[in-house]
């Protein structure tokens, strides 16, 4: 078997939305220094580099050497640092003192893609790693049992939502029925519990009372847990019917009516495709809370976009994005703690090579929605295992400077987990002492490293590679 590549995966990497930015020199740097420190802390412990780098010893290495870069491109002075210390990337208890844990993990947002047998097309062949699944055809590397592999074998996934796609036609490699059958499947392997799935929800899209049936419909028949909408795909719309179709508030009358109260749609990543980048603004997010006291809303991404480095918000000029949704909730008096939850998907795969911006959009967030409604996220299949983005979260700290300059709260233990799995436990009553699964970190590294899949993403990695991905997966909103 070949180099599995570095454990934190830094590479430019899209989920298909939004157009992958390049790597900085900063993340150039940490990735070269990562590189060199692997190879020579593998030969100080007598280890194959391959070992070596499926071990949290080489994702501890890869950490400090972003953190190192970081600190030293803002002159000592780094706003957010991954809290290791060099024992870490030599000693395997060290290592899984910070990046192990014996808590859950549930991810609120998950994708994988089921094609018909034999299927010629998809967006499979467009992925540029997909060569690596080692399957024939591409578009089986994002079949359920990769999806399976990926995110409970080879992450500390305990529970996983798997989240609607904006995907309506024949074939639809999402649809309900997909979505019911990869529960049921994991539910043969590890027992019930870990899987939960989402409501398909487009009133944008053909006749307003069509789409409302078959929201009806779709309850009837799947067990799901909320209802997920873009509004910027197709003719676009706002929540709060401010803008475009004006099929948000009979949307939400139509969840307040079927439940399970709980709408969780897109903002920020402004698809590059097709769509209406205006209406992935999370301007509508605020008065549709307010309006709608007895529904939740989660903000998948949390209004973050690409293009736009975050740093701290000034409410005099607020930036494209987090920045949005922090004014949108503050005018509309939505405050935190309140009935709406700010998502992490994609947004913390982006930033976690910035630690400065990461330490501004979270600290913004904190202060924002609180620490009891920020959801863990990753968007995975996209970015192959989530376990680097969980090790990540897991070693992230905010400095005391930013604390004190802006009034950020730390991002302790406490919240750590209660952002890793607490709030999405309470937002979708999931009992995880009932879910069966393995939460001792050393058993579940050895079974990782028995993994024969290298350290890849699956997403396009260039803007051009993005816009054809999404022609294919969405022709109909082209």
């Amino acid at each position: 078997m070949g180099d599995p590549g570095l454990p934190i995966k830094l590479n430019p990497c899209s989920n298909g939305e939004f157009a992958p930015r390049p790597p900085t020199d900063v993340v150039r740097e940490a990735v070269r220094r990562a590189r060199r420190l692997c190879d020579a802390n593998a030969r100080r412990l007598g280890m194959d580099r391959r070992e070596f780098l499926l071990s949290s010893m080489g994702a501890a290495t890869a950490l400090l050497a972003v953190a190192a870069c970081s600190s030293e491109s803002s002159d000592g002075q780094p706003g957010g640092t991954y809290a290791l210390d060099e024992e870490a990337t030599v000693d395997p208890d060290a290592a899984l003192d910070v990046l192990g844990s014996d808590q859950p993990v549930i991810d609120v947002q998950t994708h994988l893609l089921e094609y018909p047998p034999g299927f010629e097309g998809g967006i499979g062949g467009m992925f540029p790693y997909a060569e690596d699944c080692g399957e024939e055809n591409p578009n089986d590397c994002f079949t359920t049992g990769r999806w399976i592999e990926e995110v409970f074998g080879r992450s500390d996934t305990t529970v996983a939502v798997i989240s609607a796609l904006p995907a309506i036609g024949d074939p639809d490699p999402l649809s309900a029925e997909i979505m019911a059958q990869a529960r049921a499947q994991v539910e043969e392997l590890c027992g019930d519990g870990r899987v939960l799935v989402q409501g398909h929800a487009w009133p944008n899209v053909g006749p307003l009372e069509a789409a409302l049936d078959a929201m009806e419909a779709e309850a009837e028949r799947h067990p799901v847990v909320a209802w997920k909408t873009y509004t910027h795909v197709g003719p676009g719309y706002t929540l709060d019917d401010r803008a475009g179709a004006p099929v948000g508030e009979a949307f939400l009358a139509k969840v307040e009516e079927l439940g399970p109260p709980i709408v969780c749609v897109h903002k920020g990543l402004s698809i590059i495709g097709g769509g209406d980048a205006r209406f992935a603004s999370p301007a509508d997010i605020g008065p549709a809370a307010r309006n709608h006291p007895d529904l939740t809303f989660c903000v998948y991404h949390s209004g973050f976009e690409a293009g736009v480095r975050e740093g701290p918000y000034d409410p005099a000029a607020p930036n494209e994005g987090v920045d949005r949704l922090v004014a949108s909730l503050t005018d509309a008096g939505v405050e935190p703690g309140g009935n709406v939850y700010a998502e992490l998907g994609s947004t913390w795969r982006f930033v976690m090579g910035d630690p400065d911006a990461a330490a501004h959009l979270l600290g913004k967030l904190l202060l924002a929605v609180g620490e009891d409604r920020i959801l863990w996220g990753t968007d995975s299949i996209w970015y192959g295992s989530p376990q680097d983005q969980i090790q990540a979260f897991r070693a992230f700290e905010i400095s005391d400077e930013l604390q004190e300059r802006y009034g950020y709260p730390a991002l302790t233990e406490e919240a750590k987990h209660k952002i890793l799995w607490r709030n999405a436990a309470r937002l979708h009553d999931i009992d995880v002492a009932r879910v069966p699964c393995e939460l001792d970190p050393a058993a579940a590294e050895e079974a990782r490293r028995a993994s024969p899949l290298p350290h890849r993403t699956y997403g396009p990695t260039s803007a051009a590679a993005a816009r054809r991905t999404f022609a294919a997966e969405h022709p109909w909103a082209t």
